[in-house]
């Protein structure tokens, strides 16, 4: 038998091609009519800020290859030239995608329910007379024109700001002037107008509408809208991390003034304006894109919130569980000390973990929190008993990572805040990201010193565990508490621990830990001995993860995985990936958790991670896998991939030609997996709630499996999703 090449781009898509893929199955659910209205305006809004990231970023990245003349190719053969004109091709198809989705299905649907986003020409008099107030009194003390000519050169351009281009002319002759007008963001962008519940207009059509008078004596030739997405990568040197706030600090001064590597453009701009904008821009011509409609369709989220009176539009709530023993009316910490506690959210409340750093933070018998911060909200409560236990004289370590990206602003401020507060901050290992979720809290008692230890797939971020869905383990396991230890100890000092009990850490741990367990799959199945490998991510990106899962399905290990985003190995290749399959959840909630499961002959062995398989995560972050060891709490991870596995509603699967289709879902019962669990989370609190006064109400419960629920969901039970 031939020997199989590994390295053949064939068996391999393009990352960023594959990225592209995913923000399309967000654009589906734009488009999809069972989603409830104001919710597919959303999702609209969502494909736009996932797009501006992804070419703050990944294109920035491609442009950077081709600029130093990187002569390399990805694994699936492409140079970074082939990537970038690749990438541009198909963004310029999905930007039309965008387009067509906004003018022909969304505004007409939601003006059907009287909600009008309206153009001047659309306006009554009364609405009319209020725009015309509105720029005098608010807009136009606030704009500033800046001309371009021979004495003032073409003005700096921020990124991700709103712009008008402006030709005009003296009323005595026809040359051609040129001006530029930011939009100012500090207004919103959306206005309320009055004469009826829900009519808005766009800031930038009220601004056109007046900007006469913003340049007297002058004839307006044309008014165009542009904006531009520069390179916002930071690049930060770590020989010397004493100084890593400030050379962080530093970098985001410079960061403003990248390349621009996108320009969007009015459709219907003169070719005399575009040529002006693309020539002061230094923008390449298949980086500008022609836009038909407003530019820049993060607004609509806003315009969704706006609106008022059609609840019946959204998704309906629901209420999320929080097991009595872990909520302020109970010690938390002889609750872990019966046994572990796992949490599903966010059908299960947040509000646990950010209770058990609250208890921490009065607890007398506590001496010291340990907590790893990668993303925190802007009103973070964690931030506050951090500090409230530093002042209550606890010692509190907190890793920032300030390299967070697009936190960095945010978490330099709050490394600033604890350190006032009076918390030890330190900022991690040179050259790596630590990513990992992790908070230690040490406690004297009475059978002397214990560790309580929270591990989680998802960031300390209470605003976000509201929609992303991410797994928490909170125990009191003296092996993993020692663990932990270990890994702080590591990323505040010099230690490096021969090994690890229970813990496996990136870098290097992880992917050696996951690479052995593919290969023990590997000799069962050899071996004819049943063998299933069931793996929940963010992205699937790292090629020599996925040679090991070509290597283990060509011995004829079963390997199910769900990719939310990224996903670089293919299906269905003849000998290399048939026992593969791979499905991708998009839906109301953002599917953040990372789950690894590994069936060795009806011996499951269960481990959840703040790692995905890319090889940032693998080879350049601190990363924690964790095994979930509990007998009912193992049951329930398998439980919930389980339920996420055969969720036929809001999957997508990933074919052999590397498209993604929907579930065939003839002859079987609808099953949204994300709806599902917050059914079950709203009749859990729902049954707490009413047996509250009840004794012995504050038991364990389990959400239950499909398979062990008496009522399954029917079909006029069945919602759609949001993502982010």
């Amino acid at each position: 038998m031939a020997k199989i090449d590994y390295e053949d781009p064939r068996y391999y898509t393009n990352r960023e091609l594959s990225w592209l893929d995913f923000n399309d199955r967000v654009l589906e659910e734009a488009r999809d009519k069972n989603n409830p209205l104001l919710e597919r305006v959303k999702f609209l809004g969502i494909t736009q800020s996932n797009m501006d990231e992804f070419v703050m970023v990944r294109v920035a990245s491609l442009a950077k290859l081709i600029e130093v003349k990187w002569d390399g190719k990805d694994a699936s053969g492409l140079s970074a030239e082939q990537q970038l004109k690749a990438v541009n091709d198909k963004a310029h198809e999905q930007l039309i995608k965008q387009y067509t989705t906004l003018n022909r299905i969304i505004l007409p649907a939601i003006k059907q329910v009287g909600i009008r986003l309206l153009k001047v020409t659309d306006l009554s008099e009364e609405q009319y007379q209020y725009i015309k107030g509105y720029f005098h009194d608010e807009l136009y003390p606030v704009l500033t024109p800046m001309a371009d000519d021979s004495s003032r050169p073409f003005p700096f351009i921020s990124n991700d700001t709103l712009n008008l281009s402006l030709r005009l002319s003296k009323k005595e002759n026809d040359k051609s002037l040129y001006a530029t007008l930011q939009v100012p963001s500090i207004f919103p962008r959306v206005v309320k107008l009055p004469g009826a519940d829900n009519d808005f207009i766009l800031l930038e059509d009220i601004v056109k509408q007046f900007v006469d008078q913003l340049f007297i004596n002058y004839d307006i030739q044309e008014v165009s809208t542009f904006r531009v997405i520069r390179d916002m990568d930071l690049d930060v040197a770590e020989e010397d991390t004493s100084d890593l706030l400030k050379k962080v600090q530093q970098q985001l001064k410079l960061r403003e003034h990248g390349q621009v590597i996108r320009l969007e453009v009015d459709s219907d701009i003169s070719k005399k304006l575009r040529k002006r904008l693309v020539r002061e821009l230094e923008t390449d011509e298949d980086s500008v894109y022609e836009v038909n409609g407003p530019i820049d369709l993060t607004f609509l989220g806003k315009l969704a919130s706006a609106v008022t009176g059609h609840d019946d539009l959204k998704y309906p709530p629901f209420k999320a569980y929080q097991a009595e023993a872990l909520n302020s009316d109970h010690n938390i910490f002889e609750a872990i000390q019966k046994h572990d506690w796992l949490m599903q959210h966010p059908y299960d409340k947040f509000d646990s973990v950010v209770e058990f750093i609250r208890q921490a933070s009065i607890d007398k018998a506590v001496l010291a929190i340990k907590m790893t911060l990668y993303r925190v909200s802007g009103n973070s409560p964690i931030i506050k008993y951090l500090g409230r236990a530093a002042q209550n004289g606890k010692q509190v370590t907190v890793l920032v990572e300030v390299k967070a990206r697009f936190d960095e602003e945010n978490n330099v401020h709050w490394a600033r805040q604890l350190e006032r507060m009076g918390c030890h901050v330190i900022y991690g290992l040179v050259g790596l990201k630590t990513h990992s979720k992790l908070s230690l809290v040490v406690r004297r008692e009475e059978s002397g010193i214990r560790r309580y230890v929270h591990l989680g797939t998802g960031n300390y971020n209470d605003v976000t565990a509201h929609f992303y869905t991410d797994i928490g383990l909170l125990t009191a396991n003296n092996d993993i508490g020692i663990d932990v230890t270990n890994i702080f100890n590591m990323l505040s000092g010099y230690s490096r621990p021969p090994y690890f009990h229970k813990l496996h850490i990136s870098p290097k741990g992880i992917r050696e830990f996951i690479t052995d367990r593919l290969d023990q799959a590997i000799e069962y199945a050899k071996a004819g001995r049943p063998v299933h490998v069931r793996m929940k991510m963010n992205s699937l990106s790292d090629k020599d993860m996925i040679t090991k899962m070509y290597e283990a399905s060509h011995a004829g290990v079963q390997i199910d995985l769900i990719v939310r985003g990224i996903c670089c190995l293919k299906t269905g290749i003849k000998g290399i990936s048939d026992t593969i399959q791979v499905h991708s959840i998009v839906g109301r909630f953002l599917e953040h958790s990372r789950i690894y499961i590994f069936d060795f002959d009806g011996e499951n062995q269960v481990y959840l991670s703040s790692a995905d398989l890319m090889t940032r995560n693998l080879n350049r972050r601190v990363e924690q896998l964790f095994p979930v060891e509990q007998s009912d709490l193992t049951q329930r991870v398998l439980d919930i991939y389980s339920t996420m596995w055969e969720d036929n509603v809001k999957t997508r699967v990933l074919d052999a030609d590397g498209t993604y289709k929907r579930v065939d879902r003839r002859g079987r019962a609808p099953l949204s997996s994300q709806d599902y669990f917050a059914k079950q989370a709203t009749k859990l609190a729902e049954e707490q709630q009413s047996e509250s006064r009840k004794p012995n109400s504050n038991q364990f419960q389990p959400m239950m499996s499909p398979e062990n629920q008496p009522d399954p969901l029917s079909d006029e039970d069945q919602d759609g999703g949001n993502e982010e």
